[in-house]
């Protein structure tokens, strides 16, 4: 998924005891740079050119003293790196030469190597310095302590290392669009983890499954069905798939449902209670005679007047006394309840925990603790209600984020919904049994052994060992946006869930009732995220899902991972739902959906380069443009922006994007062809691609145009016609014309037709 950077001439294959033989020829270094004179031009001559070239960096890769404008308030001045390492447009490190007597270390030299790597005409992923006797290497993003250190006379020991980092090999420009003949469709049995291509967009079908939705409210919520299809794309039957911010459990469901062993942790006890209440095994019919049981004890003991309210609030306990996070409507639980609710509520939570069978009282108490988002003051109905007489809306914590008493508080039949929730439990139960036994040909009281539901912290993951981790799907916390244990105090008070100060401490948010600061989120998602590859496998996926306002935390991101070691392969955008009007009228300031970024454990990673203050964003523009048009055979405006976002978001260049193309629309209609019909924007007719596309998506692009347009046709027909508009570079071959023909196509008697299923896909041609 990644720009293929090029390698120059340097020997990648030497053993690591010959590189030094190879690099310095038979010159003893210690000696050269021991004798008086050995200068720093001595040291780039001597040292750094033969180092560079090994890491195949041709003199075109290398600019020397290039004069940089650095600015400091008001007052600016000039700067000057001895080293620039350029990849593309991009530069990958800055290198600075100091004399041996010099001290790599002090303060002012580190310093003075930083202000090259971060000024604005370079924004390099690396800087290092070198004094002829030790050569010191940071990461710009991390620069409390060296990523390599060695001494020059021990660059055998180091080399592999240093290669990994600063090769010419060891950078990318992040996602591109490539031609791929692997279907997602055609899910294989056992799929090869590395040859995995980046999915494609899924369509949403929140609604589809009963093991989900109506299941319990909970403050986000990924759809089933993208979560499913990734793990069945990048993992297997039998494989381990963690989720480390688990919430509601939906990563641990459809991993336990296709077949993989689940492990689902998170640190608020209403999301732990809701997955093992959820999957828990239990009889349908026992559980029937249960809730029946509960029901009419329930029915027979009801509080109806004072008295019997007061009575029962007297012989039953109601929630936890807990305070309520500063901005609620009130200041502790109970008062978000009337005094007939408490009593409903307690007794309604007495009578099921009476029930003897474990998980037949868990899956009961899923039910009442859905009730008490309906029972309780906070509850806001909808305007629009349904025709059944059936209330809908939803408790203030989860519309609102924060308690807020309804201006209006319902009073609800219990009863009635009681009996929704229950079937709604059944039902998502029932759905989990038979889909479970039928995928993975065992019986439901398994379960269990195929899900691990842990509450912890996902900045220790401890009880797992190192590498033992087959596939993470996970959804984090995002800053300031929900806080979620202050949120969750209403249920956790009725399920006696114990929430320690240790656990707000480990908490992945800002602000909250503790008022953790952005650098302590930083720093817990960054230890998070080391843990995550800690224990995933190598050649293994993570799927990190991005759904922040802030480009900063993007970056955040990209910098833990790349400082573990994962490799970043390319970001998915992912609708939730229809287009906002924001998002029609301001273009790069919010996504329509949500970004799936997908990263790999790799022996190798690659860093993604970032683009400088020079950087010809224009041809970036169009290249991308282009490439999502080759894609998707036509691209309406909201998949070319998210792919911009994506783009400007992994090269560091979204601002540029927001400052100088603010409206997409007149260069597009511009440069492009457009259907009023479709809403898609097309390459002119009769003209080529502008930019460098892969060779493939090219032909196909404009082999599928030419066959809807034209039908049945013979193959020497087809590249009479389509030829001159492939001319773009250098020109494909006929056998590589029919390779795609042959995946896009069927040949008959008369010629190449597109196949059936493929005309389908393109209708919109």
């Amino acid at each position: 998924m990644k720009e293929a950077l090029g390698a120059g001439s340097g020997n990648f294959m030497k053993k690591e005891t010959e590189m030094s033989k190879t690099i310095f020829g038979d010159s003893d270094i210690d000696l050269l740079v021991s004798k008086g004179g050995f200068s720093e031009a001595d040291v780039g001559a001597v040292i750094i050119e033969p180092i560079l070239k090994n890491l195949g960096f041709l003199p075109e890769n290398i600019e020397r003293n290039k004069t940089l404008i650095s600015r400091a308030g008001h007052k600016q001045h000039f700067i000057i790196p001895d080293y620039l390492m350029r990849i593309g447009n991009s530069y990958a490190w800055a290198l600075e030469i100091k004399s041996p007597n010099q001290n790599l270390f002090d303060a002012e030299n580190i310093e003075q190597a930083y202000s090259y790597a971060a000024n604005i005409n370079v924004q390099s992923n690396y800087f290092a310095l070198c004094n002829g006797r030790e050569f010191v290497c940071y990461r710009t993003s991390e620069t409390n302590a060296p990523r390599l250190h060695f001494k020059i006379s021990e660059i055998d020991k180091y080399w592999d290392e240093l290669q990994k980092i600063l090769s010419i090999n060891s950078f990318q420009s992040g996602k591109t669009f490539v031609y791929e003949t692997v279907k997602t469709v055609d899910q294989p049995e056992t799929i090869e983890y590395m040859k995995r291509p980046l999915l494609a967009e899924i369509a949403v079908r929140k609604r589809a499954v009963k093991r989900h939705f109506g299941v319990h409210g909970y403050f986000t919520r990924q759809s089933w069905d993208i979560v499913n299809a990734y793990i069945k794309h990048f993992s297997n039957k039998g494989d381990v798939v963690l989720d480390p911010f688990g919430g509601s459990g939906v990563t641990a469901v459809e991993a336990v449902l296709n077949g993989r062993r689940a492990v689902n942790v998170d640190i608020n006890p209403m999301a732990v209670f809701i997955v093992q209440s959820l999957l828990a095994p239990i009889n349908l019919s026992r559980l029937d005679e249960a809730y029946n049981r509960v029901r009419g004890i329930y029915i027979k003991n009801e509080p109806k007047t004072e008295d019997e309210i007061e009575k029962i609030l007297k012989k039953y306990p109601g929630p936890k006394n807990l305070a309520l996070p500063k901005g609620s409507d009130v200041e502790t639980v109970p008062e978000l309840f009337s005094r007939k609710q408490l009593a409903q509520l307690a007794l309604l939570k007495s009578i099921i925990k009476k029930e003897k069978d474990k998980n037949i009282r868990d899956t009961l108490m899923l039910v009442f603790s859905g009730m008490i988002t309906k029972i309780n003051l906070t509850y806001h109905t909808a305007t629009a209600q349904r025709g059944d007489n059936i209330v809908s809306g939803n408790a203030s914590p989860f519309q609102y984020y924060r308690y807020r008493i309804a201006p209006i508080p319902r009073k609800l039949e219990l009863l009635k919904y009681l009996d929704i929730r229950y079937k709604k439990i059944r039902a998502a139960k029932e759905e989990i049994r038979m889909t479970y036994s039928l995928n993975t040909h065992r019986e439901f009281e398994t379960i269990f052994e195929n899900a691990q539901i842990v509450k912890g912290t996902a900045t220790d993951l401890s009880f797992l060992g190192n590498e033992s981790v087959d596939y993470i799907y996970t959804d984090p916390p995002y800053g300031k946006k929900i806080p979620y244990l202050d949120l969750s105090t209403m249920w956790n008070a009725w399920l006696d869930a114990d929430v320690t100060e240790q656990d707000y401490e480990n908490e992945a948010i800002e602000g909250g009732e503790h008022y953790k600061t952005k650098k302590r989120y930083n720093e817990l998602m960054a230890k998070s995220i080391k843990e995550m590859y800690r224990v995933l496998k190598f050649d293994r996926w993570l799927s990190f899902v991005f759904a922040h306002k802030d480009p900063g935390f993007w970056h955040l991101i990209i910098d833990a991972c790349e400082n573990c070691g994962f490799e970043y392969v390319g970001a998915v955008p992912q609708k939730n739902g229809q287009t906002s009007f924001k998002k029609r009228q301001h273009p790069f300031t919010v996504l329509s959906g949500q970004l799936i970024l997908n990263f790999r454990k790799t022996r190798n990673p690659k860093a993604l380069l970032l683009a400088n203050f020079g950087t010809d964003i224009d041809n970036i523009l169009m290249e991308t443009i282009e490439g999502v048009i080759a894609k998707n055979h036509g691209a309406t405006l909201e998949q070319i922006n998210d792919e911009l976002i994506v783009k400007g978001l992994e090269n560091g260049f979204l601002h540029l994007l927001k400052k100088h193309y603010s409206d997409l629309t007149p260069i597009l209609l511009d440069r492009f062809d457009y259907s009023p019909d479709t809403e898609r924007f097309n390459i002119k007719k009769n003209k080529s691609f502008t930019t460098h596309v892969d060779e493939k998506l090219r032909i196909k692009y404009f082999l599928t145009s030419f066959l809807f347009a034209n039908g049945t046709t013979g193959f020497d027909e087809i590249v009479y016609e389509i030829m001159p508009l492939l001319k773009n570079g250098r020109t494909p071959k006929n056998q590589t014309i029919l390779s795609v023909l042959e995946d896009i196509g069927v040949k008959t008697d008369s010629g190449w037709k597109l196949k059936p299923k493929d005309k389908t896909l393109f209708e919109f041609i």
